[in-house]
């Protein structure tokens, strides 16, 4: 019999892309992925949903331990799930064109609660074919280690997504979230979603490799449609939505210049920012004792918590002078034995920066912090947009700009306010993607027209994110029975 599935009644008005996506999951359970198997042909299917994120303040400041400001947009990662009997795991992820990825993970590799994270780590990452699986069998690992879950038998996955790869809007953490949505209503299980982010973003640290911070996550986790989450990361502490005045709205352009979290130079800035708080704990005379591995350290650290973001602005002003410019990673441990950093390592081979990415943190928490205060009293839009290009500019200084996203900015910039936009800076990791727009509502025009004059000039397409869309938790995952 050939499935035709329709549209539950949980499925909500705001999220079309959903309803749509029953007609793959229709067609893969008639002959895909999803087919039924004959001792388990009545399993049902969970459907879940998880939108990327524009960073609008915040920004590569959230492992520092800053308030960031987030915004869900339209475009999402969408998750079917259907449980089965056999030892594996399969995931298909289908895109545009009809390309197609599949990877098979072994059910004992990941549902094994007792082997380490390095061993799954290692496993996806000697083939590069199967690496992008990792952010989806990562979330069955995570839950068995972290909660003790007993995954006896595998599942059948089917991805489908619209949020760019490398473009800085979370395509990652959209993936993890959904898949993460879909497992906790597949077995069942009770994860609150602040929990559910933290082990998302385990799953990029420890098993992807990747040492990004939390917002993402909880952004795709926790985001309401036309609303900033704000964020406070000590580790993940929501404070809540912030509605936009109905006079402005957040737009997205992609500079088409490809870039991963993983890579080189957001790497090297986060392992900077921590290298700067080693050395700011002990200009500041506190205690220091040995970490748990080789290049980690503790720092009793009553006065900023371990947070760069607490240093306030003045506090590091009196000490940046006696911050190094740069240091050699092996001089580094050598004088200071290594960072608090548990996701990442300084290298003895590389030369580091250290004031700069330190000082981002500190000057971005008083930027954010303001843009929260003046969105929630009687917001200023050009101060607002000033703000913006300032933390624009730090990401360059850190060394996180490109010609792409500075041309893109720039062209926000000679647009200005009589055009109707406001501020302009780069997202997420920098080094190429995003840059996310402040602009009025009736600017729609000009913020295309930018996108027009960029492809123009450089000829790469220029993608306009606009609109906005719930967070996989408003939602929560869609159970569909035969």
């Amino acid at each position: 019999m050939t499935a035709s599935l329709h549209p539950p009644a949980g499925i909500p008005d705001d999220v079309p892309d959903l309803a749509r996506f029953l007609g793959a999951v229709a067609a893969h359970i008639n002959g895909g992925v999803l087919a039924q198997t004959a001792d388990y042909d009545q399993a049902p299917v969970f459907i879940s949903r998880a939108p990327g994120r524009l960073d609008v303040m915040g920004g590569i400041a959230d492992y520092s331990g800053a308030l960031v400001l987030q915004w869900p947009i339209r475009e999402a990662t969408r998750v079917a799930l259907r449980p089965w009997r056999e030892q594996r795991i399969v995931i298909v992820s289908t895109g545009p064109q009809g390309y197609t990825r599949r990877c098979e993970v072994p059910l004992a590799l990941v549902a094994d609660g007792e082997r380490p994270y390095d061993e799954v780590r290692a496993w996806f990452a000697e083939d590069p074919t199967r690496h992008w699986a990792a952010y989806v069998a990562g979330v069955f690992h995570v839950l068995a280690r972290e909660h003790a879950v007993r995954f006896e038998h595998g599942a059948a996955v089917l991805i489908e997504s619209d949020v760019p790869e490398g473009s800085g809007v979370s395509s990652s953490a959209a993936i993890e979230a959904a898949t993460m949505e879909a497992v906790i209503a597949a077995w069942p299980l009770r994860i609150e979603p602040r929990l559910r982010a933290l082990r998302c973003q385990q799953v990029e640290n420890l098993i992807v490799g990747a040492p990004c911070g939390v917002m993402d996550q909880m952004a795709t986790i926790c985001g309401e449609a036309g609303s900033l989450m704000a964020l406070l990361c000590q580790p993940a502490e929501f404070q809540g939505s912030i509605r936009l005045p109905e006079e402005l709205g957040v737009w997205g352009i992609d500079s088409g210049i490809r870039h991963a979290v993983s890579g080189a130079d957001y790497g090297a800035v986060r392992v900077g920012a921590f290298m700067g708080y080693r050395v700011l704990a002990a200009l500041a005379g506190l205690r220091v004792t040995p970490g748990d591995r080789e290049g980690h350290v503790r720092v009793d650290d009553p006065r900023w918590h371990g947070y760069l973001a607490n240093v306030g602005a003045n506090g590091f002003r009196r000490f940046a002078p006696d911050i190094p410019e740069e240091l050699d990673g092996d001089a580094f441990l050598a004088h200071y034995q290594g960072t608090t950093d548990l996701v990442t390592r300084v290298d003895p081979s590389r030369r580091y920066a250290l004031r700069t990415p330190a000082a981002h943190p500190v000057y971005e928490q008083e930027r954010v912090k303001e843009w929260a205060r003046q969105l929630r009293s009687d917001p200023d839009p050009r101060h607002l947009g000033a703000l913006m290009y300032e933390s624009h500019a730090s990401y360059s200084a850190c060394g996180l700009g490109s010609d792409g996203t500075d041309r893109l900015v720039a062209l926000a910039r000679e647009a200005g306010a009589a055009a109707g936009i406001h501020g302009a800076k780069i997202t997420g990791g920098g080094s190429g993607g995003t840059v996310a727009l402040l602009a009025d509502v009736g600017a729609r025009d000009a913020v295309h027209q930018i996108a027009r004059r960029y492809a123009a000039e450089t000829g790469r397409s220029a993608h306009v994110f606009e609109g906005s869309s719930p967070g996989a938790a408003r939602i929560g995952a869609i159970r569909v029975d035969r």
